[in-house]
C-alpha cells in the first residue's frame, strides 16, 4: 500500500533516476545552506507529500511526480494549508461537470445533498459521544440535545439555515470534549489562530482531513470546486470541505482523544507564539503518525463485505456522491456502525 510522506524540515527534493532524493538542510539567513544526510524514497511507495518546511525543487521533479500520480500539499509556517500540486486530471468528464452544476443550481437538489452531509456529520459526532458515554462519561444530556437538533435537518430550507443547525450541534459536541479529555480543556473553538492545545490539534487535523478529501476527489470524476454545503468560491476546493464534515469526527477527533488521553502528546509538544498555539515539530510528527495509523485501520464494510481502510472510505464516499449526481443511486452519507 502506498504511503503519505510528511516533510517537516526544510530541504531539497529531487529526482534520482526512478527514486526521489530528499536532503534536509538548514537555512540561516545570509549563510549557505548546510546539507544533512539525504534520504532516498522509492517512488512506487508514495501516494503524496505533505510539506511543512520550505522545499527546494525544480520543474523536472514536478514533471516526474505528475507522471507517477503523486500529489504535493503545501502548508505555511503557521500550519495553514496554502495549496497543492496535483497530477494532470485523467478522469475529466463533461457529463459529470454538467451533473454537478445542475444539482448546485437546483435549490431542492442542492439542499438534499447538503442535508446529507450534515446528517452524516451529526450522526458520527453523536456516535463519538455514545462511545465515551458507555465508558463512564456522562454524555446523556448532550446526546439528547444533539439528536433533537439533528431532527431539524430535513426541515431546513437554505444552506444558511442548515449551517446554523450544524453550528449548534457542533457547539454541544465541543462542550463534550471537556468531559472526554483528561488533562486538557477545549474552551471556545478558535481557528485563526488556535488559542490552546486542543484547538491547535483540531485545526491541524482538519487541514489534513481536507487535503485527504481533496486527493480522493481528484481520483474520481468529481470537480472539487462545485460544492453543495459550503458556497463555491475562488481559491478553494469547497467540495473537499463538504465531504470532510463526515470524516472529521471519525478520523481527526478520535485521534485527538487518543493521543491526549494516552499522553502521547503533552504540553511540551506545543509552542505559543504571537498569541497562537501550534504543534512543534515533535508534536506534529507524533500527531501525523497517529492520523496515518488511523487511516490505515480497516473495518468490515457492510455493503462490500470486505475489509476497507478509513482512507479508502473517503474515496468510496466520492464514488457514492458521483453515482447520486448521475442518477444511478441515492446518496447516503457514511455513518459509523460500531
Amino acid at each position: 500500500m502506498k504511503k503519505t510522506f510528511y516533510l517537516f524540515n526544510p530541504g531539497i527534493l529531487e529526482r534520482k533516476d526512478n527514486t526521489l532524493k530528499f536532503t534536509p538542510c538548514t537555512e540561516d539567513e545570509g549563510e549557505a545552506p548546510v546539507l544533512s544526510q539525504p534520504r532516498y524514497l522509492p517512488v512506487e511507495d508514495i501516494s503524496e507529500f505533505y510539506v511543512f518546511g520550505s522545499l527546494r525543487a525544480n520543474s523536472a521533479l514536478f514533471n516526474f511526480l505528475g507522471q507517477k500520480d503523486i500529489a504535493v500539499h503545501f502548508f505555511d509556517y503557521y500550519e495553514n494549508y496554502t495549496g497543492s500540486f496535483m497530477p494532470r486530471d485523467s478522469l475529466l468528464s463533461g457529463r459529470m461537470l454538467l451533473a454537478q452544476t445542475a444539482h448546485y443550481q437546483n435549490l431542492k437538489k442542492r439542499m438534499c445533498i447538503a442535508q446529507k452531509f450534515i446528517e452524516g456529520a451529526a450522526y458520527n459526532m453523536i456516535k463519538n459521544l455514545q462511545y465515551y458515554n458507555r465508558r463512564g462519561k456522562d454524555m446523556e444530556e448532550l446526546i439528547a440535545l444533539m439528536k433533537k437538533l439533528s431532527s431539524q435537518i430535513p426541515q431546513t430550507s437554505s444552506t444558511e439555515e442548515l449551517m446554523g443547525v450544524e453550528g449548534q450541534i457542533r457547539q454541544y459536541y465541543y462542550t463534550a470534549f471537556n468531559l472526554i479529555l483528561n488533562d486538557f480543556e477545549m474552551g471556545a473553538r478558535t481557528k485563526r489562530p488556535p488559542l490552546n492545545e486542543v484547538n491547535a490539534l483540531i485545526s491541524f487535523g482538519n487541514m489534513v482531513c481536507y487535503t485527504l478529501c481533496l486527493r480522493a476527489i481528484h481520483q474520481t470524476q468529481l470537480n472539487p470546486t462545485i460544492s453543495y454545503l459550503h458556497t463555491p468560491g475562488e481559491r478553494r476546493y469547497s467540495l473537499a470541505l463538504d465531504i470532510a464534515e463526515i470524516f472529521k469526527p471519525i478520523i481527526v477527533d478520535r485521534v485527538i482523544f487518543k493521543v491526549l488521553n494516552r499522553k502521547e502528546i503533552q504540553e511540551k509538544h506545543f509552542d505559543w507564539k504571537l498569541n497562537k498555539c501550534l504543534l512543534n515539530s515533535t508534536g506534529k510528527k507524533i500527531f501525523v503518525k497517529a492520523l496515518e495509523d488511523r487511516l490505515q485501520e480497516t473495518i468490515q464494510h457492510r455493503s462490500l463485505k470486505r475489509s476497507v481502510s478509513y482512507k479508502h472510505l473517503v474515496k468510496l464516499e466520492c464514488y457514492k456522491l458521483a453515482k447520486h449526481l448521475l442518477g444511478m443511486e441515492e446518496y447516503k452519507p457514511f455513518k459509523m456502525y460500531w
